[in-house]
């Protein structure tokens, strides 16, 4: 067994995993490949937030079975999902129920393919159980002489120009929606010092850029996502985990994902307004700018709420972008509840909305719930609110024309193009200014807002 193909679905934190995967795997001995060129083992990193996404990892298990690997290995979200959408499993294929176990998994079934001839007839494995190759001796899962091998913190982050962060994991909030407590319901955090030597590896490797991201990152350093268990209610360990990194040679740029509008505290704007280096944007999930569906979600704030600390942020930070995901169509949702959303979105002037037609996710307490809004009707309210998204965007990147901008460069297809400080897309302007062309990718350069375009805006060297 020689080479390897990972395939990953799903939010930052499995794309984060993936790659801890992957250094894993090259550390063993084993070399990337690319899935249609017949690698020796696949990894499935599986998504299930939604339905169609756990349909896209059993195409991708689908797919991968037909290039004939030796052994398929599906970790991530969907096995462990109380949703019973894993059909049996081919006898190469080994799902991995225990994330504790997918390192020792992986290695044992790199050793015993490289210490057995007929290790192509092995059954699916399960947890603690001897993989038993003929003619040769059992390799163990776990009590093995040398100890397992662990996911260990990323020293780069192959593929991309921004490195993913992960700083906390799981979620025991039990939003009606969301499927994710059930799948990552143990809350814990990184603690300082290791995010801190993990970050100063990725600027040494040469990224410029750290997105901090997690299942819940609001909870850092707490042992629940609800803030009523909390010492305070304001939690402080997040803003002085920024505080610190900020201050790491190297690191030209941190952008934080996902917020709840209740993380965004005074103490956590200072941070922000403190170092140049920490994006002006927040990611805010609000999901309904109706109190009644919000209600209804277990969501822990009001619309009046979500907007109050837009305007706490917006008092502090120099015209931040403010980004969103917004559920259209959840059960019970109104015409007027919908009205309610568009006209919070249009208050709050998002820079970017992420629009999701709700879909009844089995596991979950909205999927019982009675009222379901037709599909014809969460259809055509969708498509109004991503109208809105395309004006609003418009309207927020308009407001930095003639100013200058640093962007980093994501790809040098076609015209360069990366993002600005406060997330937006710029495309370097094809009008001959001399030095576009000596551009590269994970190059950090200023430029001239000149032009807003449909989904972008233009930019110039100044």
């Amino acid at each position: 067994m020689d080479r390897f193909s990972i395939l990953t679905l799903g939010c930052k934190v499995n794309q984060y995993e993936s790659q801890q995967i992957r250094e894993l795997l090259e550390r063993l001995g084993l070399a990337p490949a690319d899935v249609t060129h017949l690698p020796d083992l696949v990894v499935i990193n599986t998504c299930c937030v939604t339905h169609t996404a756990s349909a896209k990892s059993r195409h991708l298990l689908h797919h991968a079975l037909r290039h004939g690997p030796k052994a398929v290995v599906l970790c991530g979200c969907l096995p462990v999902a109380p949703c019973d959408e894993l059909q049996p499993a081919e006898e190469n294929v080994h799902v991995v129920k225990d994330r504790s176990d997918l390192a020792s998994t992986l290695q044992s079934l790199i050793e015993t393919f490289r210490t057995t001839p007929d290790a192509e007839n092995l059954g699916p494995s399960s947890r603690n159980t001897p993989i038993r190759p003929e003619n040769g001796p059992k390799v163990k899962r776990k009590n093995d002489l040398c100890p397992p091998p662990e996911l260990l913190p990323l020293s780069r982050f192959c593929g991309q120009t921004r490195a993913f962060l992960k700083i906390q994991d799981g979620c025991d909030g039990f939003c009606t929606y969301c499927i994710i407590p059930s799948t990552r319901p143990k809350v814990r955090s990184n603690p300082p010092d290791n995010v801190l030597a993990e970050a100063q590896a990725l600027a040494a490797a040469g990224h410029k850029e750290i997105v901090v991201t997690g299942v819940h990152i609001g909870a850092y350093g707490q042992a629940t996502v609800r803030r009523r268990h909390w010492p305070t209610p304001e939690n402080d360990h997040l803003p002085a985990l920024l505080d610190r990194l900020a201050r790491i040679d190297g690191l030209a740029r941190i952008r934080v994902s996902s917020l709840d509008p209740a993380d965004v505290t005074a103490r956590l704007l200072e941070v922000f307004a403190r170092h140049r280096n920490i994006m002006p944007h927040l990611h805010l999930s609000l999901q309904s700018g109706s109190d009644r569906v919000l209600h209804r979600m277990c969501r822990p704030y009001t619309a009046d709420d979500f907007a109050a600390k837009v305007e706490l942020a917006n008092s502090i930070l120099d015209r931040p972008a403010i980004t969103t995901d917004i559920i259209v169509g959840f059960p019970c949702e109104t015409d007027d509840d919908f009205r309610r959303t568009l006209d919070l979105a249009e208050r709050v002037g998002f820079a970017k909305m992420h629009v999701f037609p709700f879909s009844p996710r089995k596991g979950t307490a909205a999927a019982r719930i009675p009222e379901k809004v037709p599909s014809e009707v969460k259809k055509e309210r969708s498509q109004v609110l991503r109208d809105l998204d395309h004006r609003l965007q418009s309207r927020f990147r308009r407001r930095f024309l003639g100013q200058t901008a640093q962007v980093l460069i994501e790809s040098t297809s076609g015209r360069p193009s990366g993002r600005a400080e406060r997330y937006f897309t710029v495309r370097l302007s094809s009008d001959g200014s001399a030095g576009t062309e000596q551009v590269h990718t994970n190059d950090l350069i200023t430029v001239r807002l000149v032009e807003d375009t449909d989904d972008a805006v233009l930019g110039t060297p100044p």
